[in-house]
């Protein structure tokens, strides 16, 4: 034993340490998950909705992931919203959509009581939240269209692995996929929902996981009728400094922020301004990138000189990047007078600058006002619903984000369909073409916003342009682009539009 020891391997020693961190759930049937809850309550409409009410039942639960020879792999938490008839029963034709956030490593509270749930915490414009924290029934939730079920990805959340589950799997693309599709056919199961119309909702690093479900669904002869991709990405090298790609999906982002903050173009329109920025960045930015150091000193200076007009730092220090700003780089910048930072996953949040003495670039990258402001009072007033309401008691910790566990040791190796072999930087897109190819009556929504640095617009616009659909599956994609940032539901302006937008989506044939 002591010779095993002293032999493993760093990366052994990690997968010993995540195993031990979710050995709640043994190995076999015997659980210690809480007993489910539930819950009859009622959402109340307000003026946007004309007072409008709905019963819905509420049930906080766990489901059993399991393979195919019926090994238990891990409990996915769920909190499962459906919508009641007079006589207090469910349809079992109403579209039910499964939603999620993303991370990878994110529980699903976010796009719950975040967004488009029936409770919603109220936000303050771009201002951080303070007690009492408030909740209102949500006017704009996704309810009044369809069922909603709320799940937390293994290893975040209430969710849990078997004491013997190999994380090496489940904590990677396609292992995290797969117990997600589990999850959705037991509920679909368990509930006597067979046929309602599968919908799908994953916000961030939930687009890459709806990529693969809405493939794997289908090859396990599960139905997709719609995707919504809410602050999509679908290829990871596109996020890597220094990519060209990644400087061009950036540079719409800085465009809108500058001129949100009044640095750059005074009394323009912002989403004309944003458009400004797209054709500068495909016309002049992306030949300029691919040329280097062919580009000549004179034409890189030129550019330089537009780039500023745009994003507000100054030309010369752009030329010193050969025309290639990073995302801290903006972010340390474009309000430096000001003696503040710019957020990332929205970045019209801002915050004091760090002291000078705070240098770490990887520590400065995961400091974000966005987050700060709103992600706390979430997750407060999502506790205090399931003990308070559903009379559901839980661990005392709720994992809202494991990125130490999961998103540090997740497997990016994919296959894509009709590749031979597995990629280490895969794009998600070739499993979207895929499904739509195979299911060309699902309908799929992309949502993005202007101030979203996280997940640029750009990027995803790009994407889908390289898969070369016809002109009849494009006509089943769908894009909407809002003035908000990653979380797009903080804003409310931009929550009202979507709400419109969902209810015609979930309309349509």
């Amino acid at each position: 034993m002591a010779e095993e020891n002293a032999s493993e391997t760093p990366a052994n020693q990690a997968h010993t340490k995540i195993q031990d961190a979710f050995m709640s759930v043994p190995a076999d049937a015997v659980t210690t998950t809480p007993e489910p809850a539930t819950a009859d309550l009622t959402w109340h409409g307000s003026k946007e909705t004309e007072g409008e009410e709905m019963s819905y039942r509420c049930t906080a639960a766990h489901l059993d992931v399991r393979s195919d020879t019926g090994k238990l792999v891990g409990k996915m938490f769920s909190l499962t919203y459906v919508a009641l008839d007079e006589d207090g029963n469910a349809s079992p034709s109403r579209p039910v959509t499964f939603c999620y956030n993303g991370g990878p490593g994110c529980a699903s509270v976010p796009i719950n009581f975040g967004g488009v749930g029936p409770r919603r915490v109220r936000t303050d414009g771009v201002s951080h939240l303070a007690y009492p924290i408030e909740v209102e029934d949500n006017p704009y939730t996704l309810l009044r269209e369809s069922d909603l079920v709320f799940l937390d990805a293994l290893g975040t959340g209430f969710s849990s692995l078997a004491a013997d589950a190999d994380t090496k799997k489940v904590f990677g693309t396609d292992g995290d996929a797969d117990a997600f599709c589990r999850a959705i056919t037991t509920w679909l199961e368990e509930n006597g929902r067979w046929g309602s119309p599968v919908y799908l909702f994953g916000e961030s690093y939930g687009t890459v996981r709806n990529a693969i479900l809405m493939r794997l669904l289908g090859e396990r002869d599960v139905k997709v009728a719609g995707v919504t991709m809410l602050s999509a990405i679908f290829d990871w090298v596109q996020v890597l400094e220094g990519e060209d790609l990644y400087h061009l999906g950036m540079t719409p982002v800085y465009a809108a922020t500058a001129h949100y903050f009044g640095k750059v173009g005074a009394g323009e329109d912002p989403n004309k301004w944003y458009n400004r920025a797209l054709k500068f960045t495909e016309d002049t930015l992306a030949p300029a990138l691919l040329k280097g150091d062919r580009l000549g000193r004179e034409r890189e200076a030129d550019i330089a000189w537009q780039y500023s007009e745009l994003i507000g730092l100054p030309t010369k220090h752009i030329q010193r990047c050969h025309l290639r700003i990073t995302l801290d780089d903006f972010r340390r910048n474009v309000l430096l007078d000001d003696g503040k930072v710019c957020g990332r996953l929205d970045t019209r949040f801002s915050s004091d600058a760090p002291s000078f003495a705070q240098n770490s670039s990887e520590w400065f990258a995961g400091e974000d006002a966005a987050d700060d402001a709103v992600e706390s009072s979430w997750t407060t007033a999502f506790r205090s619903f399931l003990r308070d309401e559903l009379g559901y008691h839980a661990p005392a910790r709720y994992i809202s984000s494991n990125y130490e566990q999961v998103g540090v040791n997740w497997n990016w190796e994919h296959r894509e369909p009709g590749r031979m072999e597995a990629s280490a930087c895969p794009n998600f897109a070739t499993d979207i073409a895929c499904a739509m190819r195979r299911n060309p009556r699902m309908k799929v929504a992309i949502l993005g916003g202007r101030y979203d640095a996280a997940t640029p617009y750009w990027n995803v616009m790009h994407d889908m342009s390289c898969q070369f659909l016809s002109d009849e599956l494009k006509g089943r994609l769908e894009w909407h682009r809002y003035g908000c940032g990653h979380m797009a539901y903080v804003d409310v302006p931009t929550l009202a539009q979507m709400s419109k937008d969902m209810e015609v989506f979930y309309k349509k044939a």
